[in-house]
């Protein structure tokens, strides 16, 4: 009898002990949050993938993007979303914290993450696509929705523009693919699609958009506790209660290509370089302009390759900053530097779209550089005049009254001395070698020149 009774003590003590170690494991593990606080652009795209990429199953229980977003680029975003998708850890896309959402791009990733979580006070949706330079998906404002409604005419609800057609409907099949494999509504997510939809939180979690409404991230760990989830192709109960919360904000790299791929700042380094490489082309031999011109723009370049920006407003920010040399060379009198100035102010307002959130160029930094390109065509200007104004110098000009010494003078020819130079001369008056003489012209390689002291007389 006392065998029978303390078999099951053995046994549960057994099975004890085997649960340490998964339960220790399971304590080990961390839970990764990863703040994406803004446009969705490359370098957002670079800190998330490289982060899901190094997150590995045995130290990594749940991969936390805490998001706040008003949407970003088509590129960008399905980066994010191929990297969640092909991810062993499990992704919660958090919109936190309260009054934050997740505007467009950031429905979509919300859409393709393992768990898709709200605070109480924020909103998801207005995912229509808008077709920029870098076709951003970004969310439409109320005119432009009011624009898309009266496209809708006579198609069955479909946009009249064939191109934005092809835009919108693939999107909508590319949301719906994602709302299937995470058992979400997919009906919503089209209408947030076409119709630029968007929910409150608690509306969200009715129409089954989201798993949860979380007050922090603690309060997320706990409520998905024990949810099973499709992670990589299968299924997998979450384990998230005991999980360490570890933050893991964007290093420098990160922040480096944020900075470079700032328009503002994409568009001062531009000028910056077109700038230093003008001013070493007019001053030969200077070296710090042309070095400094030739980094800002390369790196302008690659700024402008990541941004959603139209080339025809490019175009025009450099033809006008050519008239503008063209004036301070030329001189038409004002009208190439005020066409310049012109050109440059329309080309840098349309070089980047303004209802591209994130991407778009600050008015202070166009009025900025048009208040400076034009100051320093007008120190060009008065420049040039100085220089106009001042006796020539070299040339035959500055030969004209120059005076010089005769060296040597035999029958109305010799040699004379002028600024270090020594030059065939003649004269109508005889003069004597020492003699003081004045030049008054010239005829090819010989002076005519005239005694100093008859000159004087």
């Amino acid at each position: 009898m006392m065998r029978l009774r303390a078999a099951p003590v053995l046994a549960a003590t057994a099975l004890g002990m085997l649960a340490l170690p998964v339960e220790a494991a399971a304590a080990a593990k961390r839970a990764i949050v990863l703040e994406i606080d803004g446009a969705i652009g490359p370098p957002i795209a670079d800190y998330v993938v490289r982060a899901l990429d190094a997150a590995k199953p045995e130290a990594v229980g749940l991969i936390i993007l805490r998001m706040n977003t008003p949407g970003g680029l088509d590129t960008s975003m399905r980066e994010i979303i191929s990297a969640i998708l092909a991810s062993p850890v499990p992704v919660a896309t958090y919109v936190a914290p309260n009054g934050a959402r997740a505007a467009s791009a950031g429905t979509y990733i919300a859409y393709a993450s393992a768990i898709a979580a709200m605070a109480p006070s924020t909103n998801i949706g207005a995912a229509t696509p808008v077709q920029l330079g870098g076709n951003p998906l970004l969310p439409l404002d109320r005119k432009q929705q009011k624009q898309q409604k009266d496209q809708q005419q006579g198609m069955g609800g479909e946009p009249a523009d064939t191109e934005t057609r092809k835009i919108v409907n693939d999107a909508v099949a590319y949301i719906r693919g994602l709302a299937a494999l995470n058992g979400r509504n997919a009906d919503w997510a089209e209408e947030a699609v076409r119709s630029a939809a968007s929910l409150t939180a608690s509306a969200a979690l009715a129409l089954h958009v989201i798993d949860v409404i979380a007050d922090d991230n603690g309060d997320l760990l706990r409520k998905i506790n024990g949810r099973t989830v499709t992670v990589a192709g299968k299924p997998q109960r979450l384990a998230t209660a005991g999980l360490d919360i570890v933050s893991v904000p964007p290093g420098w790299r990160t922040e480096l290509l944020a900075l470079i791929a700032n328009p503002n700042v994409a568009f001062i380094l531009m000028l910056i370089g077109v700038y230093g490489l003008i001013l070493e082309f007019f001053n030969p031999g200077a070296v710090a302009p042309g070095l400094v011109g030739a980094i800002s723009l390369l790196v302008a370049l690659y700024a402008l390759a990541l941004l959603p920006i139209n080339y025809a407003g490019a175009a025009l920010v450099l033809f006008g900053i050519a008239l503008m040399v063209a004036e301070a060379h030329i001189g038409a009198f004002g009208a190439l530097g005020v066409g310049g100035v012109a050109a440059f102010v329309i080309g840098a307002l349309l070089m980047f779209p303004s209802r591209a959130p994130g991407f778009a160029l600050a008015g202070g930094v166009v009025a900025g550089a048009a208040v400076g390109s034009a100051a320093l065509l007008l120190v060009m200007l008065a420049t040039l005049l100085r220089a106009r104004r001042r006796p020539v110098v070299t040339g035959s000009e500055a030969l004209i009254g120059a005076e010089g010494e005769a060296i040597s003078w035999q029958d109305g020819e010799g040699r004379v001395r002028v600024k270090g130079e020594i030059w065939l001369a003649r004269s109508d008056a005889p003069l004597a070698a020492g003699s003081r003489v004045k030049i008054l012209g010239r005829d090819g390689l010989v002076l005519r020149v005239e005694a100093r002291n008859s000159a004087q007389a």
